[in-house]
């Protein structure tokens, strides 16, 4: 499967060898793209059969680790050039994806919203962003690039939530 272009235009703002986390990474789309293009890359699922063959590849790192189970977030002690989340949306951790953003680094966040229940999975709205969403949980940490509350036809239709955002340098320090 294709990278998101979403991710993709600003994953090219992402620092040269900057490492990056791809939250929920499934198959590993932003993961390849983002270790091609010469990125250390952290992949994290609770089931990393999609990235198996990614294990002991130079410069990525698959953590099995169920973000669901109520245990505490992974990489509290570290902090990214990219945070990458797709298709995935567990309110609980939201809080920490933001500050796993490192100073100069970003938020890349794509998923479903409030009316996908229209256009079939996920209709749940435990799993649907309400409208401005993540504007809220970025609010007061990171500057806000770009932000799309819109419905799209590829690669299906479906009613998605998008943002970009930075922090600014000097909040966070950048660890890898």
């Amino acid at each position: 499967m294709e990278p998101s272009p979403w991710i993709t235009r600003f994953g090219r703002e992402i620092a040269p060898n900057g490492p990056v986390l791809d939250v929920a990474c499934g198959g590993g789309r932003h993961a390849r793209w983002f270790a091609a293009r010469g990125h250390p890359v952290t992949a994290v699922d609770r089931d990393v059969a999609g990235v198996a063959d990614l294990v002991g590849a130079s410069g990525v790192e698959v953590v099995a680790h169920d973000l669901e189970d109520g245990s505490a977030w992974p990489f509290a002690d570290r902090t990214f050039s990219a945070v990458v989340v797709t298709n995935y949306l567990h309110r609980p951790i939201v809080a920490d994806l933001v500050r796993s953003v490192a100073g100069g680094g970003w938020l890349l966040y794509e998923t479903f919203a409030e009316g996908n229940e229209r256009y079939g999975r996920p209709a749940n709205p435990d799993f649907l962003l309400r409208p401005g969403e993540l504007l809220d949980a970025v609010r007061d940490e990171l500057r806000v690039v770009a932000y799309e509350d819109v419905i799209v036809d590829e690669p299906r239709p479906a009613a998605v939530q998008r943002i970009a955002a930075t922090r600014d340098h000097g909040r966070g320090e950048h660890h890898s």
